[in-house]
């Protein structure tokens, strides 16, 4: 006889009889169980049969996933896997239109359980269905303009079916024609195609771009961007995500020489403004899906900075030299002068003057500061993009700077390498797009410079900051931590221009972050950070073991309880203590409340420890149960608990307050080795935790701690220095 887990109760279905209750065993051969239901209905060739999931699924019941048979499911009996794909082979090569179009969309259901879609592969049903797409659809062009709902239907069931197919990763997409590409393609190129064959059409492209890069090249000379827009202008969010997500493919799989070229075609053809005003803006909440090809696009068009991230500043180049003059002419409105104006020295004693107003570290040569990478040539493209666009800020940051003391002078050149360098770690610049990542930002689909801008307002906040905090050259590091805080949590607010995120920055100034930094520290009260968080674990067992401690020596003192007669006259007393060595309860009767602790021995009762069974509490107690009992308010209800001992004995308490009532429970539960769980000990744990907590942090460096309490000292020889208020 199998154990219980290896028996399922389920419900079988067959048309035309009623369902049938059996129970299977789940050690037993899968055919052995389809041949014992075929018998109960007298159903020749078992091997012609298959379970389903009773379910939307229909998903074949086969001996990997037979596991997920519950009690209680309803499954159905059914043609199986290799019999429905041979019908289904047949059917959709059926003359009728009607009889075709009906077994195109049963086999797009069945396509996606995986079983199935095995042996209608094996049976070449891929290559079937290429060529119906590439030579069986013309068949019925001719109807299309007196058919075109069913041509649509058709086209559609057949691509989806396709789709499903594909899906399951057991065909390599290498294998298609350039002719079923181009097909394929010509159904996206064309204006007004139905939806539905649209969106399989633009799945199938998205799919033969990410999964060969032959196919990549291909798909590459029959799709273009300006082909792709127009899908993008209309109201379907599904067709407007399929066509990002094309688009994406195309950009994630382009060489890396033709991606800017992509870029400049994306720019041309005006794709941010058209994805702004026709998704982002759109009427309809943008689901998960788009949000993540948003977030992908976004990545891509980020790193197409890389380059100029990684590229090293070339200091013979006078090209590049060049963009440091022009940053230099920009700030201090000069010219440059002709070689022979003045001496070389004369020269050099001025631009090294102004290469240090400029605060780039290496005064001298300046294009030495741009050979880190990160953020390379990036940072002085950034740089050259503020003085040309924002020229008036750009001047007044660096004069500002220039005219204050050398020590709190906010260095304009060394501030917009490191800001460079954060931007590109806080946006990934250069790393691949994460496949369930939605976190786009509408901001940056609003400028086409939109890294350049979050840079000119990012450096404006950072020279900001610096002033408010009056720092110094030393606190430079402090200055960008928080400039990164600042920046961090005016993205999370997701705004939706860039004058909302520099609105938003206006409101975290350096005094709100303090502020904000102060009230987290104080909602966090032990902090969060994991070391602080392995102390609280590694303390919380000594916590606990000394509130045992406390709750098994109070039940050694003992404590006077109230005995309630049978007329519910609270007028007797009854005592009740722990021994010394935690194995004996003592108790017993008493005329009168005790002044003080009642020895063992005035205690006539014991009830051995060993003997306890459980602790009940509150109306499950015997006492609350009783006729009568449940009259009693509820506060005695709160304050009762019981002893099990034996077999249905039990000793019966009413504690005389709360908190009596959680000392007993609690050290009873403890004598028992269960949890204490009231909430006297939470209340407890808490205070213990947090006071050692504070003491194990308090900063002792430099301070010696006994090892022995300092002893108390003499008690004085008068109190004549005490004054007397009367």
């Amino acid at each position: 006889m199998p154990p219980p887990a290896d028996i399922v109760k389920v419900a079988i279905e067959w048309p035309g009889a009623f369902p049938k209750l059996m129970e299977i065993d789940q050690k037993k051969p899968l055919s052995a169980i389809i041949k014992e239901v075929c018998e109960g209905w007298s159903l020749g060739n078992p091997e012609n049969f298959a379970l389903q999931i009773a379910d939307a699924t229909n998903f074949y019941i086969t001996e990997k996933n037979r596991s997920d048979i519950k009690n209680g499911s309803i499954l159905r009996l059914t043609t199986s896997p290799y019999q429905t794909a041979v019908q289904l082979h047949e059917r959709i090569q059926s003359s009728s239109m009607d009889a075709k179009l009906e077994a195109l969309k049963d086999l797009a259901n069945a396509s996606r359980d995986i079983t199935f879609a095995q042996e209608f592969i094996n049976l070449d049903g891929i290559s079937l269905l290429t060529q119906m797409v590439e030579s069986g659809t013309e068949r019925y062009q001719k109807l299309q303009k007196i058919m075109k709902p069913c041509f649509g239907d058709l086209l559609s069931f057949t691509l989806t079916a396709f789709v499903e197919l594909m899906d399951h990763g057991i065909v390599s997409w290498d294998t298609f024609s350039v002719a079923f590409i181009k097909k394929i393609a010509s159904f996206v190129n064309k204006t007004a195609m139905d939806t539905a064959v649209l969106q399989r059409s633009l799945a199938i492209l998205e799919s033969m771009v990410l999964n060969s890069q032959d196919l990549y090249h291909k798909v590459a000379q029959e799709i273009t961007i300006g082909q792709l827009i127009p899908h993008l202008q209309g109201t379907d969010q599904d067709i407007q995500t399929y066509t990002i997500a094309v688009i994406n493919a195309l950009f994630l799989k382009a060489p890396e020489e033709k991606r800017q070229e992509m870029a400049h075609i994306l720019a041309q053809k005006q794709l941010r403004s058209i994805i702004l005003s026709n998704v982002i803006r759109s009427n309809t909440p943008i689901n998960d899906e788009m949000a993540h090809q948003l977030y992908v696009l976004q990545v891509l068009n980020f790193n197409l900075l890389e380059d100029r991230m990684m590229t090293k500043m070339d200091p013979q180049d006078q090209a590049q030299r060049d963009i440091i003059f022009e940053l230099r002419r920009i700030a201090f409105d000069v010219e440059l002068e002709p070689n022979n104006s003045g001496s070389i020295e004369k020269r050099k004693s001025m631009y090294t003057r102004d290469y240090k107003k400029l605060g780039f570290i290496n005064h001298v040569n300046p294009a030495v500061d741009f050979t880190q990478i990160p953020p390379g040539m990036l940072a002085l493209d950034n740089m050259l993009y503020f003085a040309r666009h924002h020229q008036d800020a750009y001047i007044r940051i660096v004069l500002e700077n220039s005219s204050r003391e050398d020590k709190h002078e906010c260095p304009f050149g060394r501030s917009s390498i490191e800001l460079t360098k954060m931007l590109c770690e806080i946006l990934k610049v250069g790393e691949l797009p994460s496949e369930n990542c939605h976190d786009f930002h509408p901001m940056f689909f609003t400028h086409d410079r939109a890294f350049e801008e979050f840079f000119c307002i990012c450096i404006q906040l950072l020279n900001k900051t610096w002033k408010e905090m009056r720092a110094t050259s030393e606190d430079f590091n402090k200055v960008m931590q928080v400039v990164r805080e600042q920046i961090m949590r005016a993205l999370t607010a997701k705004p939706n221009s860039l004058d909302q995120f520099k609105s938003r920055l206006q409101n975290l100034s350096y005094t709100e972050i303090l502020k904000i930094r102060q009230s987290e520290r104080m909602n966090q009260e032990d902090f969060q950070s994991r070391p602080i968080l392995e102390l609280r674990e590694k303390i919380q067992p000594e916590i606990m073991e000394l509130i045992k401690q406390q709750r098994l020596n109070r039940l050694c003192e003992g404590t006077c309880f109230r005995k309630i007669s049978s007329r519910r006259r609270q007028d007797k007393f009854w005592y009740c203590r722990l021994s010394p060595n935690h194995k004996v309860l003592h108790y017993g009767d008493l005329e009168e409340s005790p002044q003080g602790e009642v020895p063992h021995d005035s205690l006539q009762d014991k009830l051995p420890v060993a003997d306890i069974k459980a602790v009940i509490t509150g109306k499950d107690c015997p006492h609350m149960k009783e006729k009568g009992a449940l009259k009693q308010n509820k506060e005695v209800l709160e304050l009762a608990f019981s002893v099990l001992y034996e077999s249905d004995e039990y000793l019966n308490f009413i504690a005389p307050d709360k908190h009596e009532y959680c000392v007993w429970t609690d050290g009873l539960n403890a004598l028992l080795g269960k949890e204490m769980t009231s909430e006297y000990t939470k209340s407890d744990m808490d205070t213990l935790l947090s006071m050692e907590m504070k003491l194990r942090l308090l900063d002792l460096e430099n301070i010696q701690i006994p090892e022995a309490p300092p002893p108390i000292p003499k008690e004085p020889s008068n109190y004549d220095f005490v004054y007397d208020c009367n």
